[in-house]
């Protein structure tokens, strides 16, 4: 599976950059993403929820990088998703942004079976893209993640049907709170 995805966040490529590069700050927008733990210089351990409550693992190390304009990685060892990537940080023509440019190799478990299952629980891969990289804007802009009044407690709601109209929380599900 071959991805690209771009944005223009309102902050200067220095300051993307080093957000991007602290690789413990990438689950706060990337949401099957629950841990990224560093092991080294130029490595770490990833963990990333997969479709039927379970769990994938793998390290990577990054293979090159160019401070304030880009990082590439890849996976390394046994990897239960094997997966490599490059990220851009571009100077955008206003003087103030940065163009983000993403792209990502990565083979799906359970290859074309696996696809189809992800596709049918709502987790098309271009979309999570384009959506991760929608709530890295939001955090490097307003500092957080904007979540409206149907989704109000962000990646715990994965363990709902992710598939739902909008619609007003009952009282219930408000006395329930995140925990629910």
């Amino acid at each position: 599976m071959d991805l690209t995805a771009t944005t223009t966040i309102r902050k200067p490529a220095s300051e993307v950059y080093a957000f991007w590069r602290d690789l413990r700050n990438l689950p706060a927008f990337m949401a099957h993403l629950e841990q990224v733990r560093t092991t080294g210089d130029r490595t770490s351990h990833w963990v990333a929820a997969a479709p039927f409550g379970k769990d994938v693992e793998w390290d990577a190390e990054i293979i090159d990088e160019t401070p304030a304009e880009k990082v590439a990685w890849r996976s390394t060892g046994d990897a239960d998703v094997p997966n490599a990537g490059t990220v851009q940080f571009v100077p955008a023509p206003d003087g103030v942004s940065t163009e983000v440019y993403v792209s990502l190799v990565y083979e799906i478990p359970g290859g074309a079976v696996g696809k189809a299952v992800a596709k049918y629980f709502g987790e098309e891969p271009h979309q999570q893209l384009d959506d991760d990289l929608r709530r890295l804007k939001q955090v490097l802009e307003t500092g957080e993640v904007v979540r409206s009044d149907g989704a109000p407690w962000g990646k715990r709601a994965r363990k709902e049907f992710p598939q739902r109209p909008a619609q007003p929380l009952s009282d219930a599900e408000l006395e329930k709170g995140a925990d629910a």
